[in-house]
């Protein structure tokens, strides 16, 4: 009786992954491609098994290069803009706010930030204005733009600071180098003559120059209620607003209707 053999494959081991020469690493090392010298290894590997050609090795490098640069800029520049939380356009409730669905496509199409108009979101608390706001921001600083947020009450103390050691007019040309200025919960506190007049100057100095994007819970007829010269009070709005989208919001607080379903309160 004759018996049949049995075929068996082996399985292939993965070749080892080469360490770049020491000349060339260290080359890598002296031009600052970290991206290159981390993934070379691999890539080349990878070029030698599938024979890739010298344009396409070439080009998977410098893609991995570029990656990496725009991932640590971005992380750079959410650093920079001091965002409290994390709050996204595509995590926003549209249908379920006030804002008519064209005004935010508008808005998030960032092309408001790139002619260097303003924002004005009006509203009663928990209606989605520091989510829209700060939602904005973040992809503003994911196309490439530079963007600083504030409460209102951290823009004027910063302001005071600058006014206390006589920097105020260089911390204001600091704050201008960003494409976009968040101030968030403006009239939250009332302002004293001076705070009002630091915050025209900010307000001045980026007119039609850079982006403010404002939030607050009063009317603009209602301002005064917190900016005690009206005279500067006039004149940040005529800034604010020319050139600007408004936005008004209303309804039930997010925040509110969020506490009704957990405690399963009916509506």
């Amino acid at each position: 009786m004759t018996s049949t053999p049995t075929n068996t494959t082996d399985a292939v081991a993965p070749q080892p992954v080469p360490d770049l020469s020491a000349d060339l690493d260290r080359g890598l090392r002296r031009l600052k491609l970290a991206a290159i010298r981390r993934t070379a290894p691999e890539v080349l590997l990878t070029a030698k098994t599938q024979r890739w050609t010298p344009e396409e090795v070439l080009r998977t490098l410098v893609e991995a290069e570029i990656a990496a640069r725009d991932a640590s800029n971005t992380a750079t520049r959410l650093k920079i803009a001091a965002f409290p939380v994390a709050k996204t356009l595509d995590s926003f409730d549209v249908p379920a706010s006030s804002i008519p669905q064209a005004t935010f496509d508008y808005l998030a199409s960032l092309e408001w930030v790139r002619s260097r108009a303003n924002l004005t979101v009006i509203g009663p608390p928990g209606t989605g204005k520091s989510h829209t706001l700060i939602g904005l921001g973040i992809a503003a600083v994911h196309a490439g733009h530079r963007v600083r947020y504030f409460t209102a009450a951290d823009l004027v103390e910063t302001l005071y600071r600058g006014l206390a050691d006589n920097t105020v007019g260089k911390v204001i040309d600091t704050l201008l180098r960003a494409d976009l200025i968040i101030v968030d919960e403006v009239g939250f506190a009332p302002l004293d003559d001076t705070g009002t007049q630091l915050l025209f100057r900010l307000v001045a100095g980026a007119y039609e120059r850079r982006s403010l994007a404002i939030a607050s819970h009063w009317p603009f007829e209602q301002w005064g209620r917190f900016l005690p010269e009206h005279t500067t009070a006039v004149s940040i709005l005529d800034r604010l607003l020319h050139q600007a989208t408004v936005v008004i919001t209303d309804g039930e607080s997010y925040r509110m209707r969020e506490a009704h379903q957990s405690r399963g309160d009916r509506p």
